[in-house]
């Protein structure tokens, strides 16, 4: 997710299943970064971009129209960076994307799809995925769509259930998504509305895919990733209570910081919105969360609402 699964997320989610769970299946998918971008050596892209080792495996999200960039950028990324894959966005449903055929734009055009897939397969030695939608307007359109990435050379693909019309409206369509999986002979991987252990058992039953990816429901809650690897074990998946929350937002904000700066606090608050989302109680220290810019401060608030 743009903005949110950077290095510092990475690394919560990661810390957070290794504590429960030996041999993990988990893998991380970064935030998007711009293809052009890589090219042109833009810093911040190229920081974004950066992996430690304790994240691994690790996928890059890359996006761009220009199979040459594309191609470039994909090549710097696994030369510089070495992720363990490369996920080539074809989902995004945001304007700012889109307008600049960006993202799920590409599923207008298959042909073009088709070949920045395959130049960015043949010019790595990583596995190369692609995120798609269920379609443009048409909910269907994920179905050829997928023959085509597949024949194109992708490794796997991930299906949200849902059009680029609807964005996030509505409820996505598991239906189509099992059509996908049946369609297609390399791995699926479902995407859409899963916030909770249940959801994601229920979202496998229901499309028969080889896993899911989690956005959304992840934000502000990490350990769904360690309560989906407990029930895959038959062990009792953890309830979270409010101290253990507090300890995971303050080693959140500490990775957070030593990535961004310690004058960061003001871009760390988006997460803390999202860990606190629903909290009886939380409501009388909003306003001071919200604001405070000091680490100090915020680490005293939070310890007090542990408390």
């Amino acid at each position: 997710m743009a903005d949110m699964t950077d290095g510092a997320y990475s690394k919560i989610v990661r810390g957070v299943v290794n504590e429960k769970i030996a041999n993990s299946g988990l893998v991380i998918f970064r935030e998007m970064i711009s293809a052009e971008a890589i090219v042109r050596e833009n810093e911040k892209t190229e920081e974004m971009a950066v992996i430690d080792d304790v994240e691994r495996p690790v996928i890059q999200q890359i996006f761009g129209a220009d199979p040459k960039v594309m191609t470039e950028a994909a090549k710097i990324i696994e030369r510089k960076f070495k992720p363990d894959g490369i996920d080539i966005n074809m989902g995004c449903p945001v304007y700012k994307m889109t307008s600049n055929f960006n993202g799920a734009a590409l599923m207008k055009d298959p042909k073009l799809a088709a070949e920045i897939v395959s130049a960015v397969k043949n010019a790595v030695s990583i596995p190369v995925s692609v995120k798609i939608r269920a379609g443009w307007s048409d909910p269907t359109e994920c179905i050829e769509f997928a023959k085509i990435i597949e024949n194109a050379g992708a490794d796997l693909i991930s299906v949200h259930g849902r059009t680029q019309k609807q964005v996030y409206t509505g409820k996505t369509n598991r239906e189509v998504v099992a059509r996908v999986k049946e369609t297609v002979s390399i791995p699926v991987l479902y995407n859409g509305d899963i916030f909770s252990w249940q959801d994601y058992f229920e979202a496998l039953k229901e499309t028969k895919c080889d896993g899911a990816l989690i956005a959304r429901g992840a934000l502000g809650n990490p350990w769904i990733f360690s309560q989906i690897e407990q029930m895959s074990t038959n062990i009792k998946p953890d309830k979270i209570i409010l101290p253990d929350r507090v300890v995971i937002v303050l080693k959140h904000l500490d990775l957070h910081l030593k990535q961004y700066g310690e004058n960061k606090v003001s871009t760390f608050r988006k997460h803390l919105s999202w860990y606190f989302k629903g909290i009886t109680n939380f409501k009388k220290y909003k306003q001071q969360i919200m604001t405070t810019n000091n680490r100090d401060e915020l680490e005293k608030i939070l310890k007090e609402i542990a408390s």
